[in-house]
């Protein structure tokens, strides 16, 4: 006897969502969207312009859940392409290997990341794109910044929920820290 395999959309309903935060941390993917040079040297660091939930603006990084039975490298061509639009080709390797976890918790101060809606462990990759970038979704704007200006103080003050240390620490995985 054959069992029946589960054939709906991975997607929890709002109100699913919400009770599984209050009980169990989320998986996660962060995706630091760069460009190289031909040596493959970091050059760019992109960030995306976001309109959070109280109406500021902040910078971010390409960030998002992995859904049930999604292998994670589906999960960051996922999110890259829903970020970043469809011909940002992203060069995501066969097997993609997470610079850093991060461990986003609800509580301030456990780790340098917070997330006020749940626990939240992120797997974190950095990912050249060599393609046309368009934002699209819920990012207004994509801009690219060089290494120093991206680790700038200027713009850490503009990421939030410990994004800023996610990108400083992609920055000294790739040698680009200062």
């Amino acid at each position: 006897m054959t069992e029946k395999t589960e054939t709906t959309p991975a997607w929890l309903s709002p109100e699913e969502l919400e009770s599984v935060r209050g009980r169990m941390p989320i998986l996660y993917i962060d995706a630091v969207p760069v460009r190289v040079d031909d040596a493959g040297v970091v050059t760019r660091v992109g960030l995306l312009l976001r309109m959070d939930a109280d109406g500021s603006v902040s910078r971010a990084l390409v960030s998002g859940r992995v859904l049930h039975h999604e292998r994670i490298r589906d999960a960051l061509m996922r999110h890259l392409e829903k970020d970043l639009g469809p011909v940002a080709l992203p060069r995501v390797p066969p097997s993609p290997q997470p610079f850093t976890v991060a461990e986003y918790f609800p509580t301030p101060g456990v780790t340098p990341y917070h997330d006020p809606r749940q626990h939240a462990v992120s797997l974190a990759y950095i990912v050249p794109v060599a393609g046309d970038c368009r934002p699209r979704q819920d990012a207004l704007d994509l801009v690219w910044f060089t290494p120093e200006e991206a680790a700038s103080p200027a713009v850490q003050q503009e990421m939030t929920g410990g994004q800023g240390v996610l990108l400083k620490q992609a920055l000294a995985h790739v040698g680009r820290l200062t």
